[in-house]
């Protein structure tokens, strides 16, 4: 953490800016004072986002003429840059210029670290493999409903508040707090929900026991932790003083939100509250049953068109929970259109596909959305990731192209409920949808 005034970190330049993690921290620190400019490889719904939330001095280019420009017109004072950068390319032209100009540079964690210190806030950090952005949001959605000036940083568009909010007089930071690169370590949260635990970012954590070790780590570091008893176990924890382990049975009927997952993300979600704040469990159960969810799970585009996150079998599961549901109550016929996210990914995961796509009457699965990729690893094409389904029958390949489209309005006219899933940013799956079919950004 820079111990130096903060104040004199004036100018903060964001590489990757139209990221679901640095997006949000950008905003808090145009709201917490800071000059905010930023960089992308590409634009995106959540760049156009930022512009419309007043973070115009954003370049699509990441070269070093374009820091140089904008470092010219004001001098830039601190760097933050995505994890993707340096795994993508440690010498990035962005880096080297800051190395160069004698810039301070560092990852998101640093510098939310030292807002978070200036302002005098405790963290309520929600981490997990799955569930993180549907906690987080709920967590947010309940201090809001109870008038609690909160400040946050969620990695999703939600419609009752920005991605990320610096609150003035706040006493609590709300933190999305993802494991990728073992950014959740740096951290030493005053209460830590996790949402759920299963191993990912097998480039990060090449062996299962990583990931645990790396959760167990995160769970010392936080003065109090909250946890489902499954998640527990396979961290091989006990409970303790300072963590508090529920049970998937103690979740009552009252929680009435489609889907399972939902209703046990609410639930932690308002434990957190009752911990934190002392309301009765009740009333922040009413209030969570008001939840209006969040861009990109199970998010309407048109009718009967939904665009949702899911991306690894645990989370293909939950938001399948969902749509199920939804669909039942309507009758219709479940269609999925399915996009795994990163290649790389898929080499670990792919025996874990099984059931996952129980319920849906069809799948049409696309090729992989490519980011961070290893180029020594093939591509896995998509008729081999079917092929690992316990009924490969249920599926086709499909590209986004015409035929894709001709094939998802004829369910659409047909009254079939379809969900696109897809974890990816600029060009993935979600956003083709809302191009071809709702023209959303």
């Amino acid at each position: 953490m820079i111990t130096t005034v903060s104040l004199r970190y004036m100018h903060i330049y964001f590489s990757g800016i139209g990221g679901t993690a640095i997006g949000p921290l950008a905003l808090i620190a145009k709201q917490a004072g800071y000059t905010v400019s930023g960089s992308d490889k590409q634009d995106s719904q959540y760049i156009e986002y930022l512009r419309k939330h007043g973070i115009t001095d954003i370049t699509i280019d990441q070269s070093r003429d374009t820091i140089a420009r904008v470092h010219d017109k004001s001098p830039i004072d601190w760097v933050v840059y995505t994890s993707a950068l340096t795994l993508e390319n440690p010498d990035a032209p962005e880096l080297a210029f800051a190395r160069e100009q004698g810039i301070h540079s560092s990852k998101r964690d640093e510098l939310l670290n030292q807002i978070v210190s200036d302002k005098n806030l405790q963290m309520i950090a929600v981490a997990g493999t799955h569930g993180k952005s549907t906690t987080t949001a709920m967590v947010v959605w309940l201090f809001k409903q109870l008038g609690i000036p909160i400040s946050y940083s969620v990695g999703a568009k939600i419609g009752f508040g920005d991605m990320g909010e610096y609150a003035p007089g706040s006493k609590y930071f709300v933190y999305e707090c993802d494991e990728f690169d073992r950014n959740f370590l740096a951290f030493r949260p005053h209460l830590s929900l996790i949402s759920g635990v299963s191993w990912d970012h097998h480039e990060i954590f090449p062996t299962r026991e990583d990931y645990q070790s790396a959760f167990r780590e995160f769970i010392e570091q936080s003065e109090h932790t909250i946890l489902w008893q499954d998640d527990a176990d396979y961290l091989l924890l006990e409970p303790n003083q300072r963590l508090s382990i529920i049970s998937w049975h103690d979740n009552p009927d009252m929680v009435q939100l489609k889907g399972l997952y939902n209703r046990l993300d609410a639930w932690i979600a308002a434990q957190g509250l009752h911990r934190t704040t002392g309301e009765d469990i009740a009333l922040l159960v009413t209030l969570m049953n008001k939840f209006p969810g969040l861009q990109r799970r199970m998010e309407q585009l048109v009718p009967n068109l939904y665009s949702d996150y899911a991306h690894t079998p645990e989370k293909i599961r939950g938001a399948m929970s969902v749509a199920r549901e939804m669909a039942d109550d309507q009758g219709q016929k479940l269609i999925v259109v399915y996009e795994p996210l990163t290649n790389r990914r898929q080499h670990f995961m792919m025996d874990d596909y099984g059931d996952c796509f129980d319920g849906a009457a069809h799948v049409y699965w696309t090729p992989s959305y490519l980011a961070r990729e290893d180029p020594t690893r093939r591509i896995i094409p998509p008729e081999e990731l079917i092929s690992h389904l316990a009924d490969p029958s249920v599926a086709e390949a499909a590209e986004l192209d015409k035929r894709l489209k001709t094939i998802i309005q004829k369910h659409l006219d047909n009254g079939d409920m379809v969900v696109g899933m897809a974890g990816g940013g600029g060009g993935s799956l979600d956003e083709w949808l809302r191009h071809e079919f709702s023209d959303k950004s």
